[in-house]
């Protein structure tokens, strides 16, 4: 059974980029000198498989979602980005994925855009519509007997009497053994300290109109998904219907106007000028989850109750596999052992009161780095 406080997909599962990524934020051998050969290993292999995971389940379950997979380029804007980009293709290919190093040239001519110095091409990775992708899961699940309840607030869970009571906003209750919290983003006061143990940032996206054969000829001709090195990144692909996406981080606020994606139309007109003054049909922002160490984080505070959030904007991808993994296990004493992350206390991050004010600390630091870097 699931309960969601609002229709599926109205967070950010529904408004994202709609990019499915491999891997985390750390490359495998800093995942292996963090972790340590084995539990480094597994995380290396898990997150490497997530686009797998997704494309397997929207085939498997005939999910309409507009999803192609033509591989996502990372280019990196500066010599510093250009030798990350290159050590992280290549330990990518020392593990058998068939990565493809783009010079100048090559990289130019993929997206379009003479903005970058080079860059690689992860085969692995695809794109989708994410509200779509959701609600065919949801689709999926229910057609597998799950019984999903949209607009049905949880407002308390306490245990009682060997059972978990999951109270709803309507005054209705479930019973039930286990309870899986999953709100990421959007994580309030359910569980104490939760909501203090990461920084619900935005995520603002922009999409143009259908561009014209004309006007879209040159840009990701191939069809890839691109997101660059940039501390503040920037991330951006076709649609289906011929659109250009562009996203990146917005304000800590929720947006309010237009006047809050102008950067990110700014952005569209550097790496494409040919497209200033094309209208842009639709904005909307979704709250990532960042953790601390920049790793997905499982909780189990107690018997019966487990926590799974924090997926750093690779949500897509990491989120289906690990909800995979714990829909397979939980319950079972072999849940940490089917996981590629170690089952840790909830710890909220120090000064948490104040992440307005270091969040956009950390985002103009990052903006300087860019610069300096350049």
């Amino acid at each position: 059974m699931l309960v969601d406080a609002c229709a599926i997909g109205w967070g950010a599962s529904g408004r994202n980029g709609g990019q499915v990524i491999p891997g985390l934020k750390y490359d495998p051998d800093e995942l292996i000198a963090r972790y340590g050969q084995e539990l480094g290993e597994r995380m290396v292999d898990a997150s490497g498989r997530n686009a797998d995971v997704v494309f397997d389940l929207i085939k498997r379950h005939d999910i309409h979602c507009d999803a192609t997979r033509h591989g996502w380029i990372q280019p990196a804007a500066t010599e510093t980005a250009l030798r990350v980009t290159q050590s992280r293709g290549q330990q990518w290919a020392d593990r058998g994925v068939a990565v493809e190093w783009l010079d100048r040239d090559e990289c130019s001519r993929r997206l379009g855009s003479d903005a970058y110095l080079g860059g690689w091409l992860d085969p692995r990775a695809g794109g989708l519509n994410p509200l779509a992708y959701a609600r065919g899961l949801a689709s999926a699940a229910e057609s597998a007997g799950a019984k999903l309840y949209e607009h049905s607030a949880v407002e308390s869970i306490r245990h009682k009497d060997d059972k978990w009571q999951v109270m709803v906003h309507s005054g209705g209750c479930v019973e039930t053994d286990q309870v899986l919290i999953c709100t990421n983003g959007y994580t309030g006061g359910l569980y104490k300290g939760l909501d203090k143990s990461l920084i619900a940032a935005n995520s603002f996206q922009i999409a143009t109109r259908p561009l014209s054969e004309a006007e879209g000829a040159g840009i990701l001709p191939g069809g890839e998904m691109a997101s660059d090195t940039r501390k503040l990144l920037l991330y951006f692909r076709r649609d289906s219907s011929g659109r250009f996406l562009m996203g990146g981080r917005g304000p800590f606020h929720d947006p309010r106007g237009g006047q809050d994606f102008r950067h990110l139309e700014r952005a569209i007109h550097k790496l494409y000028p040919a497209l200033k003054g094309v209208d842009i049909e639709y904005r909307w922002g979704g709250r990532v989850a960042l953790t601390r160490d920049a790793l997905p984080h499982v909780h189990q505070p107690a018997p019966g109750l487990t926590v799974a959030l924090g997926y750093n904007g690779r949500g897509v991808g990491m989120g289906t596999h690990l909800g995979k993994l714990i829909g397979e296990t939980l319950g079972s004493d072999s849940l940490q052992e089917s996981l590629p992350f170690p089952i840790t206390p909830v710890r909220p991050i120090p000064l948490h009161g104040l992440q307005r004010f270091y969040v956009g600390a950390v985002v103009n630091y990052y903006r300087v780095k860019d610069w300096l870097e350049r």
